[in-house]
């Protein structure tokens, strides 16, 4: 077993160095918070993110950068999509070894509309790596870091790596599958935190299950439209990475997607509701370049446009319901023609 550094210590990172750590590897935990790095060493614990999780001894933590990747083959990138950038570029000045960069941040970043992967190969010349790969899947940190069965997917452009890191994080509770569509993989695990804000939204409203089913089996259709036109392939978005990780996106206060969304469904405003979480709710962001996204590439998503105008324009959430449910009526398979036809074009 070998030296792994997770860069990122929030609750999904902290999660995955468990992980690790119990497949036997040395884990270098980078924080940019000396506080936290702190309680780690000497307490083994991450309170503000996993309350009641003991972390495991094999776990040290380090707010130097250069100190947490110094010898590591293997790089873990656990950050906001919004600190992707930097971080790359503070890493391109002390990665000392040729790498495998695997990321595990689910966005889209606005304005350039890059996928995580994206941003990662931009910043860092190719020659310092040997393979970019994405692990995501339907994970809530809190139940990985307790041991609760979890099945994740890793995908990459070198299905080889891919398999490397397949074998790096695999054990009995956290089972690992590959993926050659690393599109598909990326959009799906970024777009679902849309859906989740609206299924947190009409919970917040008070509508029931109902209306919860509907918005995620049209929220997978918007996805699966996106995600095609950009390359994807549409069979992803029926498996892990797609209605997996929305289901259970979308169904559990675990996800501060969910609960930003409750928030905003009880008539909180996104500036209150995103100081009173204390975290990043990536959703509020990855929504912001689906919308800018979907009209670049003239892709119809309804949802996404509504999710927006409640974020950004102020809308009021019962209203953007009431215009979603009064749309032209359609026949309910024309998305999954329209989709499949496409493919057979290409």
């Amino acid at each position: 077993m070998g030296q792994v550094t997770v860069l990122g210590a929030g609750s999904w990172g902290t999660a995955l160095a468990i992980v690790l750590a119990d497949n036997g590897h040395d884990v270098r935990l980078w924080s940019h918070r000396e506080s936290y790095v702190k309680e780690i060493n000497e307490h083994h614990t991450n309170e503000k993110y996993l309350k009641g999780v003991s972390i495991p001894a094999n776990v040290k933590a380090t707010s130097n950068l250069k100190q947490a990747v110094s010898g590591s083959k293997e790089i873990v990138l656990v950050v906001p999509t919004k600190a992707i950038r930097d971080v790359c570029r503070q890493l391109v000045d002390v990665i000392d070894t040729k790498v495998t960069i695997t990321h595990a941040s689910k966005g889209i970043e606005p304005e350039t509309y890059k996928r995580v992967s994206e941003v990662i190969k931009e910043e860092i010349p190719e020659e310092l790596y040997n393979a970019i790969v994405v692990l995501s899947g339907p994970s809530h940190a809190e139940e990985v870091s307790l041991r609760q069965p979890t099945t994740v997917t890793v995908s990459s452009e070198n299905l080889e790596i891919a398999k490397s890191v397949q074998d790096l994080f695999i054990n009995r509770q956290f089972r690992v599958y590959t993926s050659p569509d690393l599109v598909g993989v990326e959009l799906g695990g970024s777009l679902k935190n849309i859906i989740a804000l609206g299924a947190g939204i009409s919970d917040g409203l008070g509508y029931g299950d109902n209306a919860k089913a509907a918005l995620i089996t049209r929220g997978l259709a918007e996805i699966a439209r996106l995600g095609t036109s950009m390359g994807a392939n549409p069979l992803t978005f029926s498996g892990l990475t797609g209605v997996g990780d929305l289901i259970v996106t979308c169904t559990s206060s675990h996800s501060r997607n969910w609960r930003a969304g409750y928030k905003l469904g009880q008539g909180a405003d996104l500036e209150e509701v995103l100081e009173d979480m204390g975290m990043v709710v990536e959703g509020v962001r990855t929504t912001k370049a689906a919308y800018q996204l979907s009209k670049a590439e003239g892709v119809e998503m309804p949802i996404t446009a509504g999710i927006y105008s409640v974020l950004f324009e102020e809308a009021n959430p019962g209203d953007v319901v009431d215009q979603l449910m009064t749309r032209i009526r359609r026949h309910e398979m024309e998305d999954l023609t329209n989709i499949l036809d496409e493919k057979m074009k290409d």
